[in-house]
This record gives C-alpha cells, structure tokens and sequence, in this order.
C-alpha cells in the first residue's frame, strides 16, 4: 500500500498544468442504466446424453476415457461382433433362398396362365400357382427386412458420437460383457449451455416482465439470449425455477458450476465513465480528471460494466471531465 501511494504522488507531481490539454475530454454525467438482482444458478449442459448398449456383446475397443473430446460420429466403443455377424449371414442366405422360390414361382405362374388360356388345366391349379407365387413373394419381403435387422444389430456393436462434445462418466471397461439397455458412456457438449436460477416470489414477476439477465463469470458479463420460465413454484422454498439460456461458445463456462446472474428488475440513474477513460495500475483503479489547466489522476471505485460504459461508485463527481485516453 505504501509503494502504491508513492507511485499515485509521482504521478500526480509528474501531472502537467496545460494551457490547452491535447487530448479528447468527456464531460461525466448520470445517466439510466439497468438495476439488476444478482442470484445464485448452476450451469449445465443443453445437449447431455447416457448411451447405452442396443446388443450384447464383450467390449473390444474403447478409445476414449473422462475428459477426453470427441467429434459428432466418431466411434466411442465397439463390440464383439461374432454372433451378430452369424445372423447377418443366416438371413442373407435366407433371402438368397426366398429370391430362387420366387423366381420358380414366378415362371410356373406364367406358363399356368399360358395353360389357363388353353383350357389345358383347371381353375384351381391356376389358383394354387398364383398362391404360391404370392407366397413366395411374401417370403421374400421378410428376408428382406430379416438382412435389415441382421445388419441393424451389427450396426449397434459399433457406437458413434451422437455429437460433440466431452465424455463425462464411463460407465464399462474394456473386456467386460454387455446386455440391451446397459449404460455405457455419458457426454455432454460445451457449446451450448444455460443456467438453471431459483428466483424468489417477491421478483418473479419484474424478472418475467423484463425477461432480460445476464450471466457473470471470470470477470465477464455474458448476455443472455432468453429466458424459460417454469410456472410452478417450489412448495418449500416458495422459488420458481428461471432457465438462462447462454450463446452458444461461452467455453468459460462448464456444466455444474456456480455462477452470479444478474436480472434486470427496472432502470437507475449511475454515474458512467467511458470503460476506456479508465486506467488500471497494480491495485488502483483511476481517471485522469481535467480541471481547466490542470491534469490530475484520481483513484475511483467502480461497479458494474454497462455495454461500453461502467459505473462510477465512489470518486468522482458529476458535471466533472475526464481524458477518454488515458495513454495520451
């Protein structure tokens, strides 16, 4: 602290006395600003999902563990496929089978036609061949959706990303045997997140009147893009559950993280400076007023960030100037 006042006098001796300061000035003044309640909310996750297995099988590959990125379709886990591969061949013998049926139907429908035409065979072999032709065709359609299934639980001894994002939690290890409906791994995606806020009864509705916030966190103020409303209240705590609703890329941001939100209640007049009018030294916080001839710095306290303006709490007056460069 004492160094810190030492240096705030030479800069203030070292000050100059100008007949005509070269630099831009502005004149500090009230003016409205938003009046906002900050509360408490939790981030999370908009896209957050818990694969589980489609089809028994041992687990033979598992590239990713916790933390690691995965791209949208990537393989995150693959199966034994033994089994499954059996049944894709057994049905497309299957379908070979029901195709040479159809076939040999086909041709002994046509030449009973032929032969119905001639009179040469009576009207219940020509009804039987048709039968047996519409049969064989019947039989074809359902080796047909016979390979489809064969092949649809092969496809789930290989399980993909269903997007982007960071694995969570796994849930199996490499070796172990697996069932239908096992978890198997959790992921979460960072680019789109929101924040989940317990508003109390006495500001639910300026919140939803206004339906503006804004989320503050690592020294940013991020806006928010909307706000979901849950219409009923708490019984206990008598708070209606507020979602914030972040852009997509606050990567400063991760899920389960507590964070301040601040909602805008109403309008007050603050006290603003320009944010680049303002000059930062170690502990000191500061703006070069302009009194006539004479430059001085002096220590401000401030507040919040308002767009490009922040607010002034202690340290500075209104109708007073300021250097808006403080480098000049």
């Amino acid at each position: 602290m004492y160094r810190l006042t030492v240096y705030l006098a030479a800069i203030l001796a070292a000050a100059p006395s100008l007949a005509a300061v070269p630099f831009e000035t502005v004149t500090v003044g009230y003016d409205v600003a938003p009046r906002e309640r900050v509360l408490d909310g939790r981030v999370e996750a908009v896209n957050k999902a818990t694969v589980s297995a489609q089809t028994s099988g041992r687990i033979a590959e598992l590239p990713f563990d916790v933390n690691d990125f995965v791209d949208a379709g990537e393989v995150v886990m693959r199966f034994t496929d033994t089994e499954q591969r059996a049944a894709l061949d057994g049905a497309q013998a299957t379908l070979a089978e029901a195709r040479a049926r159809l076939a040999n139907a086909e041709t002994e429908f046509q030449r009973a036609e032929t032969m119905i035409a001639n009179n040469t065979i009576s009207r219940s072999r020509f009804d039987q061949a048709r039968a047996e032709r519409d049969s064989a065709r019947a039989r074809l359609d359902a080796a047909v959706a016979g390979v489809e299934a064969a092949r649809e639980q092969l496809e789930y001894t290989v399980v993909r990303a269903p997007y982007a994002g960071i694995v969570s939690e796994r849930h199996v290890e490499l070796g172990e045997l697996v069932s239908p409906g096992q978890p198997l791994i959790s992921g979460l995606s960072l680019q789109s997140l929101r924040v989940n806020v317990d508003v109390p009864q006495s500001l639910f509705h300026e919140v939803r009147t206004i339906a503006k916030a804004a989320a503050y966190a690592n020294g940013e103020r991020i806006e928010a893009e909307s706000l979901t409303f849950f219409p009923v209240a708490d019984d206990a705590a008598n708070t209606f559950r507020v979602r914030v609703n972040l852009p997509d890329g606050a990567i400063t941001l991760y899920p389960g993280m507590f964070i301040k939100v601040g909602f805008i209640v109403g309008e007050s007049e603050r006290l603003l400076v320009p944010v680049e009018a303002v000059i930062r030294r170690s502990e000191l916080s500061g703006v070069y007023v302009v009194d006539g001839e004479t430059v001085s710095l002096r220590q401000v306290r401030l507040g919040r960030r308002y767009g490009e303006s922040i607010e002034v709490l202690a340290g500075l007056n209104d109708g007073e100037s300021v250097a808006t460069d403080p480098v000049s």
